[in-house]
């Protein structure tokens, strides 16, 4: 029985996984990768130290 259960979490859990990365493929979440590596690079004037 408990062997059952935990087959159903992991396979749930497993849907759960796939459903979110599915939704981020399809809100463009993966578009932009080297903005982030470009953002730092960039100097920042705003900034007053």
């Amino acid at each position: 029985m408990n062997l059952v259960v935990l087959i159903a979490v992991s396979i749930g859990l497993g849907l759960v996984g796939l459903a979110t990365f599915l939704w981020s493929v399809k809100n463009d979440q993966y578009e932009d990768l080297d903005g982030a590596s470009m953002r730092i690079l960039v100097v920042d004037t705003d900034c007053e130290e």
